[in-house]
């Protein structure tokens, strides 16, 4: 019997009502992918500072300098970009071999370096410069006069004796803030602090240990003249008068000295200053500007300055590529 048009009507009612109430599929999103566990190569090596990957021979390594691959055995292999390099081809030389990794001048952009400028504030509170009273003046005056009595009266001996003679700061007051900003930069930028004093730290060399009557053979004692002019040279130190120097870098030699004026023969120039230690304690260190302070007849208690962490211009003329006879430099006891 076939159905009435209500009861289809009806039908249609219940399917279209189903139609309106049911909610509509949406199509389920892509599975998201695993996290991962491990970073490419690709981003490690974009983020990483650098990385090495060893070879398994060595044997065709040749120094980046001479070209050459001899004397293997002082061939130095950059943790960066895996170049040899002659330890004396290096500037400056390389005494011994590095303790840890070494990377060279390119990679480490010494070359780039730039030494950044000082204000004139922070000059003065770097060296701690003393303010010059009228009558400390009037004191200057008067030791220059002096000294150039002496130097008149010393051309007469000068045959018997050649004396010290004292830096002539540069007259520019200007200039002398712009040779004591390169020196400033310098030690600030090997995080060394500024001093004109040999330093003496627990569980180094102490105070005692540098007497002049343990010198193997004798030291040798200043005469009065010479004792005066290195007074007149702390002296002016303290005024803010510096030797005309400025402390420059090169990418080849690193921080070098250059004279901004004459310098006669025979002046001094700095009392060289840093940490005394023994030198049994500094058999292995790096450091390339150590000075020997104390030859002792006992071997054992030599001394020597370390200007690592504490030091003066000296620390920079000492440099073992910038050996010149034209300036003194003195040790303090």
């Amino acid at each position: 019997m076939p159905p009435t048009s209500t009861t289809t009507a009806a039908a249609r009612r219940q399917i279209s009502s189903r139609r309106r109430t049911s909610a509509p599929r949406r199509r389920s999103p892509p599975p998201s992918p695993p996290p991962k566990r491990m970073k490419l190569l690709t981003e490690i090596l974009q983020k990483a500072a650098y990385a090495v990957v060893e070879r398994e021979d060595y044997g065709d390594v040749s120094c980046e300098q001479c070209r050459s691959g001899e004397r293997s055995e002082e061939l130095l292999l950059c943790d960066k970009c895996d170049k040899g390099y002659h330890m004396k081809c290096l500037r400056p030389i390389v005494v011994r071999v590095p303790i840890g990794s070494w990377i060279c001048n390119k990679c480490s952009g010494d070359g780039q370096r730039r030494v950044r400028r000082l204000s004139q504030r922070k000059i003065i509170d770097f060296f701690r410069i003393q303010k010059c009273k009228k009558d400390d003046v009037k004191m200057k005056c008067r030791s220059l006069q002096d000294s150039r009595k002496r130097r008149r009266r010393s051309l007469v001996y000068q045959k018997k004796r050649r004396r010290l003679l004292p830096f002539i700061p540069s007259a520019d007051p200007t200039q002398r803030l712009k040779q004591m900003g390169t020196l400033a930069s310098a030690l600030t930028a090997l995080h060394m602090e500024f001093s004109d004093d040999l330093t003496y730290l627990p569980g180094m060399a102490p105070q005692s240990a540098n007497q002049a009557k343990f010198e193997q053979g004798g030291m040798q004692v200043l005469s009065k003249e010479d004792i005066e002019t290195l007074e007149q040279c702390r002296a002016m130190c303290k005024r803010g008068e510096c030797p005309p120097l400025l402390v420059v870098f090169d990418s080849c030699e690193g921080y070098t000295v250059e004279a901004d004026d004459q310098i006669k023969d025979l002046t001094i120039i700095a009392e060289y200053s840093g940490d005394v230690d023994y030198i049994k304690n500094r058999e292995h260190d790096d450091c390339d500007s150590m000075m020997t302070l104390l030859l002792a007849r006992d071997p054992s208690k030599s001394l020597v300055i370390c200007p690592d962490k504490r030091g003066n211009i000296a620390r920079f003329i000492n440099g073992i590529n910038n050996h010149t006879p034209f300036y003194i430099l003195t040790s303090q006891l």
